[in-house]
């Protein structure tokens, strides 16, 4: 099933609405989705016959800048059995100056792979995943302060009495 293909799908099945913007300039094309709509429509992609995206390779995570307060979701999907790839991204706006963390919705329902992937974007970059079944840090200590992988993160002198820097 080719890009274009793809997109009439969804739009088809979830509204014109769902594909926020569609990134063409690098190396894969990519849709943005309305970030509510991540889950059913990776769903939609993983059962539909045509599309059958039964692997997730990737996910990951990006900070936009402290002067754009937006992180991203990067899904990177593949169909084994129909041998094409897709990459999806969801853009989340998030205030700096809050408390909170930036929020997604957890597709760990829909790829068990993905718990391992949103526990790394967790750990490194603090997007918290609504619905995950386990969210912790899986590559820092649990007490450690901060998502080194943020454009704002500022690097502790020592940990335990060793020096970082």
């Amino acid at each position: 099933m080719s890009f274009d293909e793809i997109k009439r799908l969804l739009s088809e099945k979830f509204g014109s609405d769902v594909i926020m913007d569609i990134q063409s300039g690098g190396l894969q094309p990519a849709l943005i989705i309305k970030p509510e709509l991540i889950v059913p429509v990776c769903e939609e992609l993983r059962d539909n016959k045509n599309t059958w995206f039964d692997f997730l390779s990737c996910l990951t995570g990006v900070d936009h800048g402290v002067e754009n307060n937006k992180f991203s979701v990067v899904y990177h999907l593949a169909s084994i059995p129909h041998k094409h790839q897709l990459v999806l991204k969801v853009i989340i706006d998030h205030d700096r100056n809050t408390s909170t963390l930036p929020t997604c919705n957890t597709v760990s329902g829909v790829w068990k792979t993905a718990e391992w992937h949103e526990r790394e974007a967790f750990d490194l970059l603090g997007i918290q995943f609504e619905g995950h079944p386990d969210l912790r840090r899986i590559l820092l200590p649990d007490d450690w302060e901060g998502y080194p992988l943020r454009k704002d993160y500022i690097a502790a002198e020592e940990y335990k009495g060793i020096k970082i820097k």
